[in-house]
């Protein structure tokens, strides 16, 4: 090797490997005191962008636990108030029970008991009111599958899982009718002597020098005992069931000859049955029962409408009846890290209108209605009855199922799968701390040794003062 001044190549050589030591001990320094391997793009783009990407979906799994148990507390609040409406029907249901032991109750036990069943429904009207998670309602059927009809002369009762989205045109064949007696001879002056006229079971005395308006209130008094109501048709005594269709009957007799002055109705035994309704929805022939029509097929199954009297009370209106749009407001939780991954539920309308409805041959159209003023209207409460506690306990379960079966285990899944993803995202870019203390320990010695070894090379040029003596 030549003796030069000029150009000092141990030098620059011992200079460049310096350099190398030194930032390699640098990226050691970071990566320690980081404990990340991968600080920047030019430390591996390919493990940044893989480690990105990780980084996105372990925050989304996170939020996807948090969105998930959230969804829990929603479930866990309606079910509790149904919880409590179960109760208050069980309790119904034992008050409906008492009053159909006929051989006991007196009037007075029967509108005692009447009166606690109206309580218990107006609270449980209240509670499904009133349940909400924040400002959401959860049982006033606005969290579930709505139906909303154009016709003032439709309401909604109640819709089910099965009911699709859509506008469902309601057409009616047959109007319903209520069971229907009229006086065969019109009352045109007071009752000449007392009588007794005995409706549906109940005897009711009707006292000498009454006339007709005296008669037709005093049978009014008597409607909650015999679910009758008495009006003046074309000058004659009219009686008609309080509710429509074929379980809605009537029987009348008097123990007076009809006559301008007595009710009417005679000695002779009369009776009526009402009539069913009948008609489409969405085109597709519905089950009518009473004045309530439900959907059976189609997509409109599950949808279930009321439809209103006519001017004439005992019948319902018919033809053509607008439409009902059904919207699905299920709630929709966000339980998966990315996009569409959602689960959804539809939490029905648990108001008592809308509980124990569409039973065949029964005088009640839903729980609203039920009266056990009378050991036969205590039997038919009985069956709404059931019918709404079947309700609520399906609906229970299927909130239960939910919560248990996608909730509670896509929380197990979402938790297993962010162990996982977060192991993943650590093996690409945080420090392996035994391997980097290696790294720079070595570095740190190649420093140190390059400082020495370029100290050296740079007093070489020195000797060639040796050759000038």
């Amino acid at each position: 090797m030549s003796l030069s001044i000029a150009n000092n190549v141990s030098s620059l050589n011992a200079q460049h490997n310096l350099a190398r030591a030194s930032s390699g001990l640098a990226k050691s320094v970071e990566r320690l005191s980081s404990g990340l391997k991968v600080n920047r793009g030019a430390d591996g783009p390919a493990a940044l962008v893989i480690s990105e990407k990780h980084r996105a979906q372990i925050a989304g799994l996170r939020q996807a636990i948090d969105n998930a148990e959230k969804a829990t507390s929603v479930v866990q609040t309606a079910e509790g108030a149904l919880n409590e409406i179960n109760s208050l029907l069980v309790k119904v249901r034992s008050l409906a029970l008492d009053s159909a032991n006929a051989g006991v109750n007196d009037d007075d036990a029967l509108a005692a008991n009447q009166a606690e069943i109206a309580n218990a429904i107006d609270t449980i009207n209240r509670i499904a009111n009133n349940t909400q998670f924040g400002q959401k309602k959860l049982l006033n059927g606005s969290s579930g599958i709505v139906g909303t009809p154009t016709d003032a002369d439709v309401s909604v009762q109640q819709t089910t899982a099965d009911t699709k989205a859509g506008n469902y045109n309601v057409n009616i064949t047959t109007a319903a009718e209520r069971a229907t007696v009229t006086a065969g001879t019109g009352q045109t002056a007071n009752l000449a002597a007392a009588e007794t006229l005995t409706i549906n079971g109940v005897a009711i005395t009707l006292d000498a020098g009454l006339s007709q308006g005296q008669v037709v209130s005093r049978i009014n008094e008597f409607t909650a005992q015999t679910g009758v109501i008495a009006d003046i048709d074309s000058g004659d005594t009219r009686l008609y069931t309080q509710a429509f269709g074929s379980a809605a009957t009537i029987d009348v007799v008097s123990d007076v000859a009809a006559a301008a002055t007595s009710s009417g109705f005679g000695n002779v035994a009369a009776n009526d049955a009402g009539v069913d309704i009948a008609g489409t929805i969405g085109g597709v022939a519905a089950t009518g029962t009473g004045n309530t029509l439900t959907a059976t097929s189609g997509n409109a199954n599950g949808l279930q409408i009321r439809v209103a009297a006519d001017t004439d009370p005992t019948t319902t209106v018919t033809g053509a009846q607008g439409a009902v749009a059904v919207v699905d407001n299920s709630l929709v939780f966000q339980i998966g890290p990315n996009q569409n991954q959602t689960a959804s539920i539809a939490i029905g309308r648990i108001n008592p209108n809308g509980l124990g409805s569409g039973i065949a041959g029964n005088q009640f159209s839903n729980l609203s209605e039920v009266e056990v003023t009378s050991a036969s209207k205590s039997q038919d409460a009985l069956a709404v009855i059931d019918e709404a506690i079947n309700q609520v306990t399906n609906l229970r379960g299927t909130l239960g199922a939910f919560q248990q079966n996608t909730l509670a285990s896509t929380v197990s899944n979402l938790q297993a799968t962010l162990e996982n993803t977060v192991n993943a995202e650590s093996v690409i870019r945080d420090t392996d701390f035994a391997t980097e203390v290696a790294e720079f320990t070595k570095q740190q010695v190649l420093v140190q040794a390059g400082a020495s070894v370029l100290k050296n090379a740079n007093q070489q040029p020195q000797l060639a003062l040796s050759l000038l003596n």
